[in-house]
């Protein structure tokens, strides 16, 4: 039996700028740069969707209206249309609908991660929910978060991945190179790869629409004793650069992509 709560929500940040990927992001919000056809973002709610989490809570900013207007024309966007125009009709056929509730909520074009978590918080009722970042993907365990998260009873769980590597790797003898690793994981350090389950408390930590989430919050649930890691160590991937989007779309093109661990 599942320890996923039906009524678990999930909180994803769709509010920055992206301005590291700013090829893309001048027309539209970073979650909403597709990957395979579809948003990084859809992909995020598929991974919480196949683990039984389907409230979603998304914080808007950095135009939010290009998220309103896809999920208001998600029926359109997948299934088949006729329209008539001599009757001025539309037809939608073969509906397609995930079990999904969005609620999406204006944090502000400025607020940081913080104060977009702490805007939200009337969203959140009384248990705990996962909060994660709108531009990163990754094969991890929900099920196996929550239960990780639910056996310690503290606050706050952050997952610790080690991030990918961006380039190969020499090794060598002295001046003799032996042989090349293509892009080896990082330097053995691990880093805050999102997909954090949160007791509502947490939103205390936050002062004000200025506090990074990952600065005085983090810190001080760590100093707390509030704050516990759940390692994975399997694929974890942001699309923080075009580079890494091309990388997430061939991975999905080519049918190998690791996060899906839907059907």
């Amino acid at each position: 039996m599942t320890v996923i709560d039906k009524q678990m929500k999930a909180v994803i940040l769709a509010g920055g700028l992206g301005t590291r990927i700013s090829e893309e992001s001048h027309l539209k919000p970073k979650p909403m740069i597709d990957v395979g056809g579809r948003p990084i973002l859809w992909h995020i709610m598929k991974i919480c969707s196949h683990y039984g989490i389907n409230d979603f809570v998304i914080c808007l900013g950095y135009k939010g209206y290009k998220i309103k207007e896809y999920f208001s024309n998600y029926f359109l966007y997948n299934s088949d249309v006729t329209f008539d125009f001599q009757s001025n009709s539309m037809d939608v056929h073969n509906k397609h609908a995930e079990p999904w509730k969005v609620t999406l909520v204006d944090t502000g074009d400025d607020s940081d991660t913080g104060g977009r978590l702490r805007r939200v918080r009337d969203y959140l009722g009384d248990q705990p929910f996962l909060f994660t970042y709108g531009d990163g993907v990754a094969d991890i365990n929900i099920e196996q978060l929550v239960a990780f998260h639910q056996s310690h009873g503290k606050l706050a769980t952050v997952s610790a991945v080690l991030p990918p590597g961006r380039y190969g790797a020499l090794e060598c003898d002295g001046d003799k190179v032996n042989g090349f690793r293509e892009k080896p994981r990082g330097d053995g350090g691990m880093i805050n790869g999102g997909f954090f389950i949160l007791n509502p408390a947490v939103v205390d930590y936050i002062a004000d629409d200025t506090t990074s989430w990952e600065q005085a919050p983090l810190n001080n649930l760590a100093a707390d004793g509030q704050l516990q890691a759940y390692r994975h160590d399997g694929f974890w991937h942001a699309m923080d650069t075009l580079r890494d989007k091309n990388h997430l779309d061939g991975l999905w093109k080519s049918g190998k992509a690791p996060w899906k661990v839907w059907p």
